[in-house]
């Protein structure tokens, strides 16, 4: 569009624009040619940059839509200490509808796009399930996480747990640290993992650790599970 205006814009000193552009500028008239066409470039190339960001987001906006629910669930986590089953249900029946519809618009069956959700929402339930099967963990962090797997499938999701888990673990240090008890949570955290290897046997244990539940400094798992999953999207550069 600048390039077009170039040979037809007439650079007139009287012209209205002009003078709110370069008012208070001492310029000639070669000078105001220079700075017009120089104007009309950089805005050229900033719609550029802003076509190409609208491009990129409409192409990836499937991940944008996790990193937004994410970012939702981690919120309601740490306020609430759930992720609620009205966020979490949903987000995974749309990642299935999505797949269907996606890969049946690409010529490639929607069977196949359900399969690929369903085994993505497989895996996002298998990365926490051993965690909350022993109480460790809560079922709405367990179905957050299955709700990423049906919208990016299995090895995105396999990823982004195992970033995840990284993050929940230093802060949960961070947290420890902090509390000024560093020395009763590293003697619970001690307990705990004899506890699992001791009693094995998961309802057992479940019951335990709820009774354990009230005594114990929590980490809103929903958290780190978000920070984890979007760090890895923006690394991986699938939001942009």
């Amino acid at each position: 569009m600048a390039r077009r205006l170039q040979g037809s814009v007439i650079f007139h000193r009287s012209s209205p624009l002009l003078q709110i552009l370069f008012s208070g500028c001492d310029l000639d008239d070669d000078q105001y040619e220079f700075s017009i066409r120089f104007y009309l470039l950089e805005h050229e190339e900033f719609g550029r940059a802003k076509v190409s960001i609208l491009q990129s987001v409409m192409e990836n906006w499937p991940y944008w839509a996790v990193t937004g629910f994410v970012i939702v669930a981690a919120y309601i986590d740490g306020k609430e200490l759930r992720v609620p089953n009205k966020i979490t249900y949903p987000m995974i029946l749309a990642g299935w509808v999505y797949s269907m519809l996606s890969y049946g618009m690409a010529g490639d069956g929607w069977y196949m796009g359900f399969v690929w959700s369903l085994a993505g929402t497989a895996v996002g339930l298998a990365t926490l399930l051993p965690a909350y099967s022993v109480g460790a963990m809560g079922a709405g962090d367990v179905k957050m996480m299955a709700a990423v797997g049906a919208w990016v499938y299995c090895w995105t999701t396999f990823y982004a747990f195992c970033l995840s888990a990284i993050v929940g673990a230093v802060l949960a240090v961070a947290m420890i640290l902090l509390s000024g008890e560093a020395k009763k949570h590293w003697h619970q955290i001690f307990f705990l993992f004899n506890e699992i290897m001791t009693v094995r046997n998961p309802e057992t244990l479940s019951a335990i650790a709820a009774d354990r539940k009230s005594s114990m400094r929590l980490l809103p798992y929903g958290i780190p599970l978000a920070i984890g999953t979007v760090t890895y999207f923006a690394w991986m550069g699938l939001l942009v």
